[in-house]
Parts: C-alpha cells; structure tokens; sequence
C-alpha cells in the first residue's frame, strides 16, 4: 500500500530537472558581446544571450537571430538557427557569424567570458556586458 502513496511522489520528482544546458551553467541572465572569431577580431556588433533552458537569442549586424540548445553543458549545438531577414552592409560579417556558431560543439564559462569552440580548434569568444 505504500508504494501506491509513493508512485506519484517519485513521478513528480522525475518530471524535476535541473538545467543541465549552458543556460544553468552560468550564461543565464547576460548578453554576451562577440569579441573574436578564430583569434581575429570580429569587426560587427553580434550580442548573444541564453535566456532560458534551451534558447538563443541575439542580435547580428543586420537581424535578431533565435536558435535551440539542448547539449548539457559542456557540450554545445545551435540548431534550428532562424533570423529576420533585413539586408544591410555587414550581411556578410553575419552569415560568418551564424555559420561558426552552426559548428560549434564545445562551451566553457569563465567569469565574464564565455568560449565556443570545436575539436579541431575553431573559437568563438565572447564577454558579458556591462
């Protein structure tokens, strides 16, 4: 008889889960500015933010850009990656942006810094704002 008392606790308490994408590790609650790509500066303004468990949100040069994260942390992949589709003179600078964040599969938090990358060495750093 105990056990049926138990069965909806222990239901419940498997439909709890903690964050376990970058948005609960630390990236929650800052807009992070891109800084470099592959150790060069990145010459447009392209902010990022991880506002809840599985999105990403930004802004690009040219468009805002929305995107599903669902690797626990450390692991990263942005799929379903979507933008609006104003034109404007950095259209290239964000189709370089949003294609290296396409292949990134790594992330690492460290303090106001936060690093994309991938196995063979690719980088993407970016600082939270102030």
């Amino acid at each position: 008889m105990r056990l049926l008392f138990a069965l909806p606790l222990i239901l419940s308490l498997d439909q709890c889960s903690n964050d376990e994408t970058l948005s609960g590790y630390g990236a929650a609650g800052a807009t992070w500015n891109l800084i470099e790509i592959d150790g060069q500066p990145f010459p447009a303004k392209v902010t990022i933010a991880f506002p809840e468990e599985g999105k990403i949100k930004g802004q690009g040069p040219c468009n805002s850009f929305f995107a599903a994260q669902l690797q626990p942390y450390p692991w990263f992949e942005a799929t379903e990656i979507g933008a609006t589709r104003r034109a404007c003179v950095d259209l290239d600078h964000e189709t370089a942006f949003l294609t290296a964040l396409s292949e990134m599969t790594l992330v690492e938090i460290n303090g106001n810094n936060l690093l994309l990358s991938t196995v063979d060495g690719r980088e993407m750093v970016f600082r939270a704002a102030r």
